[in-house]
């Protein structure tokens, strides 16, 4: 699989990231309460693949529910530019604060969060990251 480099952050730059991942994006959008609310999608990548390159110092977390979840953000401007999902608590996530410039194509699919047990053991492709 041919894989490239992606970077990104927060809106005020004090976070910066990078991944290593396919140009094709494959993106889950979840209904679940909290990405409801954020309209947040998922991009799964191994914590492997994941760099923080700074701003570890101006990160907070937020969890509920089983806090198996880390819906991380910048303490200065609120975004959150990754976290590590309940579905692969290993991995981590970062479509929507990813730099124009080495995004391919993005295809999307759906997630029911609101039945999030059921969906996981029913949605094959998120269940395989």
């Amino acid at each position: 699989m041919e894989l490239v480099k992606h970077t990104g952050g927060c809106h005020c730059g004090a976070v910066r990231f990078e991944v290593l991942s396919s140009p094709d994006l494959h993106v889950f959008h979840c209904s679940c309460s909290v990405c409801t609310k954020k309209q947040n999608h998922h991009f799964i990548i191994p914590k492997s693949q994941f760099t923080l390159l700074q701003g570890l110092d101006n990160l907070t977390t937020y969890t509920f529910n089983t806090h198996v979840a880390k819906h991380t953000f910048c303490k200065t401007c609120g975004v959150q530019s990754f976290y590590s999902p309940r579905s692969n608590p290993d991995g981590y996530v970062a479509p929507h604060c990813l730099d124009p410039g080495t995004v391919r194509s993005i295809t999307v699919e759906k997630f029911c969060g609101e039945k999030w047990e059921e969906s996981m053991q029913t949605h094959k492709t998120i269940r395989d990251m």
